[in-house]
């Protein structure tokens, strides 16, 4: 087994079927240094005031930054991005909908532990979906250089075809090794965990996950991001953010259309 690795100019069809086959894939310096280092900038204050996690589960060397979209206008971009975009639209096309389930950084100090292989569909409750229904697709984006001894992310090759409850070792999982502004994207099948980081430097991840729109969003996008800031974002973002009525059903009454009833989706 070997992760799958693309190019930058790789097609949104080649993306996808790499992830509906191998279960991932990583696509190398997809977003240029200059969009880390405004990222990095524009989120510096609330790294500097997130606390490490208080759970075994979260990472007690770990932070975990979120409501990126209100902090980091630079981070929309990556939401946004063409290739990965249309990637995951193709990957939950059989939803109605695409919504954006989370955006946060995790942060892994010195020191940091290994975390558990685990299947982000654990989100959902650990409700058992069908193994042909994927529900959650996730992308992390190198902040930092993403290495071994960093902690870089571990991921079994394939093993979005083993179901629920599949026991690997922790050697099973091969490092996720990418430079800064690469992005692995993979389903929520995959086992998958972050590493131990033995360095002396801070591994940093932007988490950017996708759902299918008619399931509860893990980071409620309506109270992490205050109405100023949403009225003046564009309309593939806002609708993603999900205002966007759904099968004629509104949100605001009388099934109205809220991009329209609260003026939303203005931005350029």
């Amino acid at each position: 087994m070997e992760l799958q690795r693309l190019a930058r100019t790789a097609t949104v069809d080649q993306v996808a079927a790499c992830v509906r086959e191998h279960g991932h894939v990583i696509i190398d310096e997809l977003a240029p240094t200059e969009s880390m280092d405004r990222i990095e900038a524009e989120l510096q204050p609330y790294f500097d005031s997130t606390a490490f996690g208080h759970l075994s589960e979260l990472g007690f060397a770990t932070q975990r930054t979120g409501s990126l979209i209100a902090r980091s206008p630079s981070v929309h971009e990556l939401i946004l991005q063409e290739t990965l975009l249309g990637a995951v639209k193709q990957l939950l096309s059989h939803s109605a909908t695409v919504q954006l389930a989370l955006t946060e950084v995790t942060s892994l100090a010195p020191g940091a532990e290994a975390q558990f292989l685990h299947q982000d569909e654990m989100l959902y409750d650990n409700f058992p979906f069908p193994m042909d229904y994927e529900v959650f697709v996730n992308s992390l984006w190198a902040l930092t250089d993403y290495t071994e001894e960093m902690g870089a992310t571990r991921v079994v090759p394939d093993s979005h075809k083993a179901g629920a409850g599949a026991n690997f070792s922790d050697e099973d999982g091969l490092p996720v090794e990418m430079d800064r502004g690469s992005v692995l994207l993979f389903s929520s099948k995959i086992y998958h965990g972050g590493g131990a980081n033995r360095s002396d430097r801070i591994r940093r991840a932007i988490d950017i996950g996708f759902s299918v729109g008619w399931v509860r969003q893990v980071e409620n996008q309506f109270l992490s991001c205050p109405m100023e800031i949403a009225r003046t974002l564009p309309k593939e973002l806002v609708s993603l953010m999900g205002y966007a009525s759904t099968g004629g059903y509104g949100l605001v009454g009388d099934r109205e259309n809220a991009l329209t009833t609260l003026d939303l989706g203005d931005g350029e």
